[in-house]
């Protein structure tokens, strides 16, 4: 009996240890998974709740194994060679190919940074009558800050906290009338439409669903947190442990799993409130806040103005960021957030030229919300690109010797790539056909 019981009484030790270190070791994945349903993100689920109902649904649930797929390549590339995409491509590949990814990806995160403090200002004007202007200079100030002069540490810790406020869209269709029954149909049954309207949508989710800044960004933050392990050097970074692998899966699976839930509710909830009243295009902060009014009442502009700003706070930091660890793998300059300011001022004036860029885009009349549904389109254009150079070096023995892909992440990573590409190619015949 006595024996019984020390058995059952390790046993709970040991499942609590496991989930302490699984709680420990969540941080890039988890991070990158909050940071996908950022102002953009938000933007166009809602976008696509109000236009299309329940239709589109499905996309959460297909999305979610080929996100977690992506984003696993990216993490295992990082941890089996020691460095971010763009060192690797520096060292295996000729610099054209590492100059146009670079490029790509700078050009898809100034434009979303833009869209993203667009509507961060939009949010925080809509909530309290300071000029815009005011606003997003105020805002870009805080989001450049947070990357420069807060300590890594406590800086992943302030990411951590900020992804609580997206779980304000779980909420609603608890208590609005939704109908349920069309929503899970809707979620495992696809709807296809075959119109550029629907075209256009679906790039726009697959862009901010599976967009080029996270594939920088996990592959980033994995050479961070060995870093942090005190593992300095290139060298002392590669090669990666079967049990680093799972503990780097379940971080992955936990924050793709949480940013695909969070996708369909905020198009459960447009669709549960907006779609069904008659709105079905949202032209303003105001009309998409209305979306929380269930949960919220009166104070549902409040509500969408903490959700706006906070998933910014934790988005334009990662968009800044990704670019500027891109840009410095590309030209060999000192990286990282663990670095200080005086010690990486190239990695740092990146983060700081990129918001300013950002700022700038807001300047020439960008329309807010408008801007968070063509920044999804234009990642979604340029994912494929990417998409097929990450999969060609997960693929390269050179590089990853025995962590190349298996079967499954073969199939469906070319996949992803497939289907990003063809949907590209669909909303681009369409709109020349127009």
């Amino acid at each position: 009996m006595v024996k019984i019981k020390q058995v059952s009484t390790q046993a709970k030790a040991t499942q609590v240890s496991a989930l302490a270190k699984l709680l420990r070791t969540l941080g890039p994945g988890l991070i990158t998974g909050a940071s996908d349903d950022d102002p953009s993100g938000i933007g166009t689920f809602s976008q696509t709740g109000a236009r299309f109902g329940y239709a589109q649904l499905w996309t959460a649930l297909f999305t979610f194994p080929l996100m977690l797929t992506i984003q696993e390549i990216c993490a295992r590339i990082a941890l089996e060679t020691g460095s971010g995409l763009a060192d690797t491509l520096r060292k295996f590949y000729p610099r054209s190919l590492l100059y146009l990814c670079v490029g790509l990806l700078l050009m898809a995160n100034t434009i979303n940074i833009g869209a993203d403090l667009g509507a961060m200002a939009a949010a925080g004007q809509m909530l309290v009558g300071i000029p815009f202007l005011l606003w997003l200079v105020l805002i870009s100030l805080v989001s450049v800050a947070l990357q420069v002069f807060v300590n890594y540490k406590r800086y992943a810790q302030i990411l951590r906290v900020l992804t609580l406020s997206l779980l304000a869209y779980v909420l609603v269709p608890f208590v609005a009338r939704m109908d349920w029954k069309t929503a899970l149909t809707s979620t495992v049954i696809p709807t296809l439409q075959f119109n550029t309207d629907y075209a256009m949508n679906l790039v726009a989710i697959l862009g901010t669903t599976i967009s080029p800044y996270l594939f920088f960004w996990q592959a980033s933050q994995e050479v961070e947190e060995k870093i942090e392990q005190g593992k300095t050097t290139p060298r002392q970074r590669q090669g990666v442990s079967k049990s680093e692998l799972k503990w780097m899966r379940a971080d992955v699976a936990s924050g793709m799993g949480f940013s695909q839930i969070v996708q369909w509710f905020i198009i459960a909830t447009t669709a549960a409130t907006l779609s069904v009243n008659g709105i079905h295009t949202i032209e303003s902060a105001t009309q998409a806040a209305e979306a929380l009014r269930p949960i919220a009442g009166d104070l549902a502009y409040l509500l969408f103005a903490v959700g706006i700003i906070g998933t910014g706070l934790l988005a334009v930091p990662i968009l800044a960021g990704s670019a500027a660890y891109a840009v410095a793998e590309t030209f060999k300059m000192r990286e990282g957030l663990y670095q200080r300011l005086r010690e990486a001022p190239g990695f740092y004036s990146v983060i700081v030229v990129a918001v300013l860029v950002g700022v700038g885009i807001n300047l020439i009349g960008l329309d807010p919300i408008k801007g968070l549904y063509y920044a999804a389109i234009l990642n979604g254009i340029i994912a494929p690109p990417l998409l097929f150079v990450i999969m060609l070096i997960a693929n390269n023995r050179t590089i990853m010797k025995k962590r190349v892909n298996g079967r499954w992440s073969n199939l469906i990573g070319w996949i992803t790539t497939g289907a990003m590409s063809l949907a590209a190619a669909a909303l681009l015949i369409s709109l020349v056909a127009q």
